[in-house]
């Protein structure tokens, strides 16, 4: 398949993803609720990646001969749960950072009613509807469970690193920057749409997981994911931050830490600093080789070519949509 077909296919699955959506606001109000009255629901908008990288991974991983339309509307479902739980999480984050930066939080007439739009709950009720007759339904109960507890101990350590109002350099270290961003936004982005697809795929061994995971946490823990630009307002630990650190002269060190007293931007250190990259890409790249089969390797590819033009998703999703209000 070359670029303009696989384009076409692309764009047919987005179109595909958000007709359902109709579907799942039914699930959610008229069909089993019994409530209609509740279904001015906002969340269309963004590029939905990671919903659609449970639709891409089930068709790579399904038989094709099992590709019936029953399964692939399940596979649709399951990504508006992805969905639906990345907006609960960046909606929370953006109250618990109190963020000053376009967001959901900060439209006219919102604010901290933002609270009753991250509705983690309503995620298992289009679950259940359109999988629990299916064998893997409790393995995808026990993920989704297992991913929202990851991310919030994510956003705990997130939290406890730079409290409000006193961030302490000494403790933005590599280590614990790799950790947050581990827990607090790669289990959720990338192990769990393609774990999802796994699943409802049949593909259910410990050791096919387990090797996903070192390939899709890597993805996650990378310069590429995150609330892009904010970090530093927010006097976070950032993986600039932390480059800084290890680079910075004691002068450097002292202005670092002025500004990140006063939440400021230290651009001039940042663009003086000329801190060295990261070859990230051609270490995902080696895992993949090393870890991929008998997976699909083309899942973890197509991730690892398109992260790196997703930076802004995040936050271009902040400003475009909430949850049910």
């Amino acid at each position: 398949m070359n670029g303009d077909q696989r384009s076409d296919v692309y764009v047919q699955e987005k179109q595909d993803f958000v007709q359902c959506f109709s579907q799942i606001v039914r699930v959610l109000t008229e069909d089993k609720m019994g409530h209609p009255e509740t279904g001015d629901y906002n969340a269309i908008g963004g590029k939905y990646h990671w919903a659609l990288t449970v639709l891409v991974a089930f068709r790579e991983l399904m038989e094709l001969r099992k590709q019936d339309a029953e399964s692939l509307q399940r596979a649709l479902t399951v990504g508006w749960c992805v969905e639906l739980l990345q907006a609960f999480f960046l909606l929370a984050d953006d109250i618990t950072d109190s963020s000053l930066t376009i967001c959901w939080l900060q439209k006219p007439g919102v604010g901290l009613d933002t609270i009753s739009d991250a509705m983690e709950a309503c995620i298992y009720c289009p679950l259940k509807l359109c999988c629990r007759e299916q064998p893997y339904y409790v393995n995808l109960i026990q993920l989704f469970l297992q991913c929202f507890y990851q991310t919030e101990t994510g956003q705990t350590l997130d939290l406890i690193t730079a409290p409000h109002g006193n961030a302490d350099l000494g403790r933005f270290t590599k280590k614990r920057y790799k950790s947050s961003v581990k827990y607090k936004a790669a289990y959720y982005s990338f192990y769990l749409p393609v774990a999802a697809a796994m699943y409802m795929a049949g593909t259910v061994g410990e050791k096919e997981h387990t090797n996903a995971k070192k390939i899709l946490l890597e993805m996650g823990e990378g310069d590429v994911t995150g609330k892009v630009g904010t970090d530093k307002q927010d006097s976070k630990c950032s993986w600039l931050v932390v480059q800084c650190l290890q680079w910075a002269t004691p002068e450097w060190y002292q202005i670092l830490k002025e500004n990140y007293r006063q939440r400021r931007r230290p651009r001039r250190l940042y663009e003086e600093l000329d801190l060295p990259a990261e070859d990230s890409y051609s270490h995902i790249m080696s895992l993949t080789e090393q870890y991929a089969v008998p997976l699909p390797p083309v899942i973890f590819l197509g991730l690892t070519c398109n992260i790196y033009k997703w930076k802004s998703d995040l936050e271009t999703e902040r400003a475009g949509r909430g949850g049910p209000q």
